[in-house]
């Protein structure tokens, strides 16, 4: 019986030997009970124990025999069903099946070709979507960047700068996308290298430059040598989204960037804080929670995506907050976990 070597031993007995058992089962009530009414008989007609006890031997040998002969049966079957699940089946083992076996695997084996043609349709067309949907947000960081260019040029008004920062935020939702699709193809490898954390943030914090001056808000940031483990594309990409997110929800105030540790690297926000009941929530993708109800370009996409990141890296994020007070959002780089498919 080798098919039932190849179901990890136990387990694969499990998973035959049961449903048979199960089958068998009435019969055998059905033998204990013929053996109750043929002991009453004897008892009553107060006849021999000796003939009572060979009835039983001579009945228990047949049944255990038909026994045999159906245990025989059933395994021949299921060979074959499993021969045929696997596409190995011959014409043999197909005549091992009866007539209803036959259909069931009939039935089974057009249902298993709409299933994987099914798949293969799907798969292609989410392919497509994908390459669509690539290529559309390639091609629309052409046209950002042209207008970036051309607000730089243009004499420094408050007009002027409330546009670069709207188009910052234009470009910022595209590599939101971008970097998404970019996530679920699993297939992509991570360069992990030691990186100075202070290299990322001073890119960053140029980027966000415009909007830091037009809301008035401080930012406490001292620089360090500290290195940390990470992709460094996408470990720009996770601290540039929670700079975003603070950004986005502080009106005025300061936002602090520190070292906690070593290997834990805090943003801090002065903003409108979350509320407690939606904690539980905030890494949910879509969910804006009641503070992004009231704030019209709040996506729900920011911190489901972050979340995505660290996972990917193999880093931890907390984010704590109280309404009113502000935000606090915790990389800690020091715990590797890597989740590369999800």
């Amino acid at each position: 019986m080798p098919f039932l070597n190849e179901q990890s031993g136990k387990k694969g007995w499990k998973r035959w030997v049961r449903p048979f058992i199960k089958s068998v089962a009435p019969q055998f009530f059905l033998f204990l009970t013929i053996l109750f009414i043929f002991a009453l008989l004897i008892f009553f007609t107060a006849s021999p124990f000796s003939l009572f006890w060979y009835g039983v031997q001579l009945s228990s040998f047949f049944f255990a025999l038909s026994l045999i002969m159906q245990w025989a049966q059933y395994l021949n079957r299921v060979q074959a069903a499993v021969s045929i699940r696997f596409g190995s089946e011959t014409q043999n083992k197909n005549r091992q099946l009866n007539a209803l076996d036959a259909l069931y695997q009939e039935m089974y084996q057009e249902l298993y070709e709409e299933y994987q043609l099914f798949k293969k349709e799907t798969v292609e067309k989410d392919r497509e979507q994908m390459d669509y949907f690539t290529l559309w947000l390639h091609q629309i960081k052409t046209p950002i960047s042209a207008m970036s260019l051309l607000l730089q040029k243009s004499p420094e008004t408050k007009d002027g700068l409330r546009l670069e920062q709207e188009l910052i935020r234009v470009n910022d939702y595209t590599h939101m996308a971008l970097n998404y699709l970019k996530l679920e193809d699993s297939g992509k490898e991570l360069q992990l290298e030691d990186i100075v954390v202070a290299d990322v943030i001073k890119i960053i914090l140029k980027k966000y430059a415009v909007i830091f001056i037009y809301k008035d808000i401080s930012v406490e940031y001292n620089p360090s040598v500290q290195t940390v483990l990470s992709d460094k594309k996408w470990l720009e990409v996770l601290i540039e989204q929670l700079l975003s997110n603070s950004l986005k929800y502080t009106k005025a105030g300061k936002i602090r960037i520190y070292f906690e540790d070593e290997q834990t690297l805090v943003i801090e926000d002065t903003g409108s804080g979350i509320r407690q009941e939606d904690l539980p929530k905030i890494f949910e993708k879509g969910y804006t929670g009641f503070d992004g109800r009231l704030h019209s370009k709040s996506t729900g996409l920011g911190l489901f995506l972050s979340r995505k990141i660290c996972r990917r890296l193999g880093h931890t994020l907390i984010i704590e907050s109280e309404i009113g007070k502000g935000t606090k959002a915790v990389i800690d780089f020091g715990e590797k976990s890597w989740e590369l498919f999800e």
